[in-house]
């Protein structure tokens, strides 16, 4: 966890003995490294941790999700509680 936070990034873990949320994260890493790495050539870990960004962005703001009605997550939030 020390490297992870050296890089910038929020560590966080699943609940002890909680399956679906381990579940939810292995689905969404899946996910990530098919649609957005799989596609990209990086020359090294730096580059492709320079594009996080704008994968981010595009995964949570434009990406339609077959889990969520074909709604990119913030489009899908924004219909449920309104805002």
């Amino acid at each position: 966890m020390t490297f992870a936070r050296e890089l910038g990034f929020e560590v966080c873990t699943t609940p002890a003995y909680s399956p679906e949320s381990n579940g939810m994260a292995e689905a969404f890493v899946k996910t990530f490294k098919r649609d957005y790495i799989a596609f990209y050539d990086p020359m090294n870990a730096i580059a492709l941790m320079d594009n996080l960004d704008s994968w981010f962005e595009d995964y949570n703001n434009i990406a339609p999700h077959k889990g969520l009605k074909m709604m990119a997550p913030r489009e899908y939030r924004r219909a449920i509680i309104g805002n």
